[in-house]
């Protein structure tokens, strides 16, 4: 659940930007905000699992560099701050998704918008929680 909170942005990211005159704009926009919604359910269920409940959560995924003495892994750490940080950062993306299908309505390439703009979230949440 918590890497589908990292996930589910990019998944709309590709399926916007290379599916996106396949889906049409309806589609890349319905797209991309459902992927940023079930991102911001994700992170307020992390939140109580994490922030209420106090359960940190650690996902390794690969070891950099593993010797005797010490062991580099890269990975993501759900702490505290990092949901609440989840939660603030995934409701304004989540507003600002909703505002730009509107603003950018009249824009005739308004489906690579939409996967620019996920794509930024995608990174945006995966370079704030790596560590």
């Amino acid at each position: 659940m918590y890497l589908l909170i990292i996930i589910l942005p990019l998944i709309g990211t590709i399926l916007s930007g290379f599916f996106g005159n396949k889906i049409g704009v309806l589609g890349a926009k319905l797209i991309t905000i459902t992927s940023i919604i079930l991102s911001f359910l994700l992170s307020c269920v992390a939140f109580y699992e994490v922030a209420l409940m106090g359960s940190p959560c650690y996902i390794e995924i690969f070891k950099w560099f593993d010797s005797e003495m010490i062991s580099f892994s890269w990975g993501f750490l759900f702490d505290t701050l990092t949901v609440t940080m989840l939660i603030v950062v995934t409701s304004i993306s989540t507003c600002v998704h909703i505002y730009s299908t509107e603003y950018m309505s009249t824009d005739p390439h308004i489906q690579r918008f939409m996967a620019y703009l996920s794509f930024f979230y995608f990174f945006y949440v995966n370079f704030s929680n790596s560590r």
